[in-house]
């Protein structure tokens, strides 16, 4: 059992909570929860971590999975110090990066979200969550928006993380150029859009752009899409949360199909 909070794989873990360079240099990210590590594919587990009050409760079928998976008993004091939660469950797993291409998102469907800049963890996680409600293919990214593996983003994603493909692109208007050729209609959300999202077909390829929560998305992001779509709004509202508005088009789009 670890039971110090100065041992070396307790270090490790904390700067992967908490460090985004770390993660990215080591591959790995990090999940908690029963309900998420349950979730994780067994081929993506790199150690998994767990205290004995934790096993003491689980259940058979938490039993069954960690004998298979293995695991590191830790003391609480020490399960406090590695999580980014106030409270705990008592269940920690290092888990390998996922790698992507935009051919595995082309792949899979006909419906994608573009996200510029978007800086909200838990807003990215909704996100995804909701993409993969509506039938989305997957999550195209500026290089800008913030990281789907910070601690806060997978716990939004409720392990949508495990199943909805994703990329990180160098530069959004050429992915957009590249999808245009392939004949995806491009809608990006603007504030002062010119046409009501409404009113648009959506049943064939398509992909919605959605912006940085202050800023919107980019101009030249905006000028590189077919259209830019508003979604009306009453009394003083001056806008929408990002990932609400995000959700609205991805299920206008799922009616329609």
């Amino acid at each position: 059992m670890i039971s110090s909070v100065t041992n070396a794989a307790v270090k490790r873990i904390v700067l992967l909570q908490t460090r985004d360079k770390s993660r990215r240099e080591e591959g790995l990210f990090i999940v908690e929860g029963v309900r998420m590590y349950m979730e994780v594919p067994e081929q993506r587990l790199d150690s998994v971590y767990v205290t004995e009050s934790f096993l003491d409760h689980a259940g058979q079928d938490v039993r069954d999975r960690l004998t298979d998976t293995g695991y590191e008993l830790v003391s609480d004091d020490v399960m406090k110090k590695m999580s980014d939660t106030m409270t705990p469950q008592g269940v920690l797993c290092l888990v390998r990066y996922y790698e992507y291409t935009l051919e595995d998102i082309l792949n899979r469907g006909s419906m994608y979200m573009i996200l510029d800049g978007l800086q909200d963890p838990g807003n990215l996680g909704t996100v995804f969550r909701t993409a993969e409600a509506a039938g989305a293919a997957g999550v195209i990214m500026s290089r800008g928006t913030v990281s789907i593996y910070n601690p806060k983003s997978i716990r939004s994603t409720m392990g949508t993380l495990f199943r909805m493909p994703f990329i990180y692109a160098d530069d959004l208007c050429e992915v957009i150029a590249d999808l245009k050729g392939r004949g995806v209609s491009v809608y990006a959300a603007h504030l002062h859009g010119a046409v009501d999202y409404a009113e648009c077909d959506y049943r064939g390829a398509c992909a919605f752009v959605i912006g940085n929560e202050g800023a919107g998305v980019s101009d030249a992001v905006a000028e590189a899409a077919d259209k830019c779509l508003y979604i009306p709004m009453e009394g003083e509202v001056e806008s929408l949360n990002a990932a609400v508005a995000a959700s609205i088009l991805m299920y206008e789009a799922h009616r329609q199909r």
